[in-house]
């Protein structure tokens, strides 16, 4: 029998869902939490940017990046590497992706190609914060819960 995977997040949070079949329902199988990506951009960084001695009589400084975008990047990495551990340890053969627009592009970014190739569906929806019930509601045209 074929295991599906349902992976909800934001970023800041997530929940890994397991489905193992038709009438099956969900098993909540972890969840994630990375409040960093919560945090004010002025709490996540320390100082301001820092600069270097440019060529000639010039200084030039160095590009900052957003923290908060740097924070989700971090937790999208947590979640690829989740998903690769679960797909090398076969514990599952499908993956359905549910994330904002914008976070579902980061997770993206960072999973492998081996994983990847194992979505069957994405759902382009922030359904962090919804109930098993709710959700289930939601995925019915992707997966026969």
């Amino acid at each position: 029998m074929s295991k599906t995977w349902i992976l909800v997040a934001n970023g800041s949070q997530a929940r890994l869902y397991a489905n193992h079949g038709v009438k099956k329902g969900l098993n909540l199988v972890k969840e994630f939490s990375h409040p960093e990506s919560r945090e004010k951009a002025s709490d996540l960084v320390s100082d301001q940017q820092g600069s270097f001695m440019g060529q000639g009589n010039g200084r030039g400084s160095f590009i900052a990046l957003d923290p908060k975008e740097n924070e989700m990047e971090h937790f999208a990495l947590e979640l690829a590497k989740e998903l690769e551990d679960g797909r090398t340890h076969n514990h599952y053969s499908r993956l359905i992706l549910v994330s904002s627009p914008h976070f579902l592009g980061l997770l993206k970014a960072r999973t492998s190609p081996r994983v990847r190739d194992m979505v069957s569906d994405t759902v382009e929806k922030d359904y962090v914060r919804a109930t098993e019930k709710e959700l289930a509601g939601h995925l019915e045209s992707v997966i026969f819960l």
